[in-house]
This record gives structure tokens, C-alpha cells and sequence, in this order.
């Protein structure tokens, strides 16, 4: 299966911050979340195991009360029911591939 970037669709998720869900097949998904500075991910978990690839940007991720700042080409591994979340310190973008799929960014 291919994905262009051209047929991307974002939607606004928080303020400075947008989604589009690249790619799913029910056992895992790929979504790309674009961040303007001062952009919050807000604190929160979910069931799903989940990997973010910092693909540009500079973002202090917390996961379960642990602080770092990371950049682009680093990587993030947050277990199923771990609290997490972000703030963006530069304009930025992150891949996120959750597995199983996320059915609620779906509707």
C-alpha cells in the first residue's frame, strides 16, 4: 500500500497543533502531528503501545513524570497506560505509530 503526503489531510487537535493520520490497517497506525511553538500535547494515556520518531523541531516530552528535551532524529517509546506528553520549544513535527490503531482518531 502507498501514502502520499500530497493526500495528507490535518485536522486542528489543540492549539498549535495538527494530525493527519497517514496510514492503518487495525493492528497499527502511522499519524503525523505538526507543533507550533508553545504547542501542547497535553498529559494523558491511553491502551495503546506507542513510538514517536522527532522528525523535526525541538519538543520536553514527560513520560511518567520523567522530563527531556529531544530533537530531531530522536526516538520515544511510550508503553500502553504510561502518562505522557509535550510541549513544543521550536516549530516541529512528529511521527507517531501506535499499535493497535487508535479507532478514536478515526471518527
Amino acid at each position: 500500500m502507498f501514502k502520499f503526503s500530497k493526500d495528507a489531510v490535518y485536522e486542528k487537535v489543540a492549539p498549535g497543533v495538527e494530525r493527519a493520520v497517514l496510514v492503518h490497517d487495525g493492528a497499527m497506525m502511522c499519524v503525523e502531528n505538526r507543533f507550533e511553538k508553545g504547542g501542547v500535547g497535553a498529559l494523558h494515556s491511553h491502551p495503546h503501545e506507542q513510538i514517536t520518531y522527532v522528525k523535526s523541531g525541538v519538543f520536553e516530552f514527560n513520560i511518567n513524570g520523567e522530563k527531556h528535551i529531544v530533537k530531531a532524529g530522536d526516538t520515544l517509546h511510550k508503553l500502553s497506560g504510561v502518562v505522557h506528553g509535550c510541549v513544543c520549544l521550536e516549530n516541529g513535527v512528529l511521527i507517531d505509530v501506535f499499535t493497535p490503531q487508535r479507532e478514536d482518531f478515526l471518527k
